[in-house]
């Protein structure tokens, strides 16, 4: 005759003959560890294995839940931080007047004050400041002595390099090839195939704002190729 042993059983231990037994409690299939003959009385005595997991030791959800929102915003804030130039690379500065402008900028970052401008800028005066985009754009001071209601985009159409002004022969020249135009901006002279760009030269709130010029190019009647 056959019997089967439970050494030190308790509720969370299992015993099994050689097929098995599966326990509905701990959902697991246990097979015997080890199995000893007995030869006088034929007698088979299978010592099973605890297989119950310490209470302490089972995992706490609530915990693994913060411990995921924690690694979450650990990796979420740098990342955040990174982002954070590429997005203001791609969209443009909110900074500027009304209508879209840009504030006009002098050589040391400062706002342009145009009362101020006036004050240190002649009749004919064509002086550089920072325009829309960034450009270097000429701010133009009337023979009234009042600032003009347009800029002139320094950038020459032919190649990119910025033209000076000529006060001697009141033209802007291109020092790159050669390229020349009148004192308003307009091509005169190859290489370059266009007129400078024009920006519109506002005062709101004492300041000089840049805005775009989309309407029809004044010197030429023509649609502005820069639009």
């Amino acid at each position: 005759m056959a019997s089967s042993t439970l050494s030190s059983a308790t509720p969370s231990q299992l015993c099994s003959s050689k097929s098995g037994i599966f326990s509905p409690t701990h959902a697991m299939f246990v097979k015997p560890t080890r199995t000893h003959m007995m030869t006088r009385d034929r007698a088979m005595r299978l010592t099973c294995q605890a297989t119950s997991i310490p209470a302490d030791r089972v995992p706490d959800m609530g915990k693994r839940q913060l411990m995921n929102l924690l690694l979450l915003g650990a990796l979420s804030l740098p990342t955040g931080y990174m982002l954070v130039p590429y997005g203001a690379f791609f969209v443009p500065s909110g900074a500027g007047g009304a209508g879209g402008g840009t504030v006009a900028k002098d050589a040391l970052g400062n706002d342009v004050i145009a009362d101020q401008w006036l004050k240190t800028h002649g009749p004919g005066d064509r002086t550089l400041t920072q325009g829309l985009k960034g450009d270097p754009t000429y701010l133009v001071v009337e023979k009234d002595r009042t600032l003009a209601t347009y800029g002139i985009n320094a950038v020459c159409t032919h190649l990119g390099c910025v033209v000076p002004w000529n006060a001697a022969e009141k033209k802007f020249i291109c020092p790159c090839h050669g390229s020349q135009y009148n004192d308003q901006g307009r091509v005169v002279r190859g290489p370059a195939p266009l007129s400078l760009a024009l920006a519109h030269a506002d005062v709101d709130d004492g300041k000089v704002v840049f805005v775009p010029w989309v309407e029809t190019d004044f010197r030429t009647g023509e649609d502005p190729w820069w639009a």
